[in-house]
C-alpha cells in the first residue's frame, strides 16, 4: 500500500524560500510512479502545480512556472517542491500525491494523497 508523508511547511516572509518533501512508501524498488503537488487555500479549489513520472520528467501548471521547482531522489523515495520567491497568495495547504502510468500531470486523477503541509507566506 502506498503511502505518502508531506512535510517542510512553515511561515516564511514574502520573498522568501521553502522546500517540501513527500516521503514515499510502498512503492516497487526504483523511481516513483507519477507524482504531483498541489495545493488548496481556504474557500478554494485545489490547483495543480507540477508532476514528476518515473523518468524523471516533470510537468507545470502555466501559472506555477518560473517559481517552483519539483524533483525527486528515487534512492530515498522522496519527492521535493523548491518553491522561491513565494508570495503572501501562495499560503495554502499544500499536498502530494501519486497515481500509476499513464499520462503524468496534475490534470489527472490522483488515488493516493498525503496529508498535507501548511505554507503560509506573510507581507
Amino acid at each position: 500500500q502506498v503511502e505518502l508523508v508531506d512535510s517542510g511547511g512553515g511561515s516564511v516572509q514574502a520573498g522568501g524560500s521553502l522546500r517540501l518533501s513527500c516521503s514515499a512508501s510502498g512503492f516497487p524498488a526504483g523511481r516513483l510512479y507519477c507524482m504531483g503537488w498541489f495545493r488548496q487555500a481556504p474557500g478554494q479549489e485545489r490547483e495543480g502545480i507540477a508532476s514528476n513520472d518515473r523518468y524523471d520528467r516533470s510537468k507545470y501548471a502555466d501559472s506555477m512556472k518560473g517559481r517552483f521547482t519539483i524533483s525527486q531522489d528515487a534512492a530515498k523515495n522522496t519527492l521535493y517542491l523548491q518553491m522561491s520567491s513565494l508570495k503572501p497568495e501562495d499560503s495554502a495547504v499544500y499536498y502530494c500525491a501519486a497515481r500509476g502510468g499513464g499520462v503524468c500531470d496534475t490534470n489527472q486523477y490522483y488515488p493516493t494523497w498525503g496529508q498535507g503541509t501548511q505554507v503560509t507566506v506573510s507581507s
